[in-house]
Parts: structure tokens; C-alpha cells; sequence
């Protein structure tokens, strides 16, 4: 397990970004439309899907817009930040297999251990999927921890 540790409020600059990656996996979209409750057939249903302007499946925009909290809980800041105000805008669709990078860059330090954050989705080919900016309150303790282990969780469709 690798050990996660946070940048406190003091120690950011304006200026200072890090980047979070993960993969959209038809188990991580069927899970996220199970956890969310968002079943639009645009992301499950490959017949439905055909019909519409994007011709194939693909994945909930607010599935990309999660990966922006996952990198600020467990990369810049990191642990102890909370998520305030998030402002988003969807610039094209995530499709299935997409690699999404995730840059988030200090833009400005307010009172109050507040801390103003641009926010840069992109896939693989560098497209912007989305953009926007994240209200934290960042951490003003130091912590080091184990990243926690999360369960297996096998998804089974029917």
C-alpha cells in the first residue's frame, strides 16, 4: 500500500498543481451507475446508444467530474481537504477505455484555509473533457497515512 500524504494550507502556492489518472472499465461505469442511480440508457444500453449523436455507449460525465475529488482527497491537498464548491463544464463525452488525467492547479489562496482550484480533465489524446474550478478548504495539520484498502467488488449484470 502506498502512503498518502497532504500538502497543508501554509505549504501551497499559487501556481503549485498535481495530476490524479485513472480508466473508465465498463465495471467502473456499471458501478458507477449502480452507486449513483443514474441508469441513462446513453451509458448502458449499446442498441439505445446507436441512435443518439455519440454512436457508441459512453460514460456519466459526473464519473469524470469524481475524479476531480478523488485527486484532491488523495493528491493536492490531499487528506483532510474539504470539497466546498465545485464548478464544472462538460466539453465532450467519456467514452469507454478513455484514460482520464485529472490537473489540478492552485489558482488562489484565500482566508480561512480556503483555496481556489482550476480544475483540467483530459483523455488520452489530450482532449479537454472537462473544465472548472473547486472551492477546498485545505488541511492546516499535517497527515501520513497508509492509503486504506478498499473492498473487491465484483460486478454482476444480468
Amino acid at each position: 500500500m502506498r502512503v498518502i500524504e497532504n500538502i497543508t494550507y501554509d505549504e501551497l502556492h499559487v501556481g503549485d498543481y498535481a495530476t490524479f489518472t485513472k480508466t473508465l472499465t465498463e465495471d467502473e461505469l456499471v458501478l458507477f451507475a449502480a452507486a449513483s442511480g443514474d441508469v441513462n440508457p446513453v451509458t448502458l444500453d449499446a442498441e439505445y446508444a446507436k441512435k443518439t449523436t455519440y454512436k457508441e455507449r459512453i460514460g456519466h460525465g459526473m464519473w469524470a467530474g469524481s475524479l476531480i475529488s478523488a485527486a484532491l482527497s488523495t493528491v493536492i491537498p490531499g487528506p483532510g481537504t474539504v470539497h466546498l464548491e465545485q464548478n464544472l463544464k462538460f466539453n465532450e463525452a467519456v467514452r469507454l477505455g478513455d484514460t482520464l488525467t485529472v490537473t489540478l492547479t492552485v489558482k488562489e489562496k484565500l482566508a480561512h484555509n480556503r483555496v481556489e482550484m482550476d480544475c483540467s480533465v483530459r483523455n488520452q489524446d489530450n482532449i479537454e473533457i472537462i473544465t472548472g474550478t473547486s472551492l477546498i478548504a485545505a488541511p492546516t495539520d499535517k497527515v501520513s497515512l497508509q492509503e486504506p484498502h478498499l473492498p473487491r467488488i465484483e460486478i454482476e449484470t444480468t
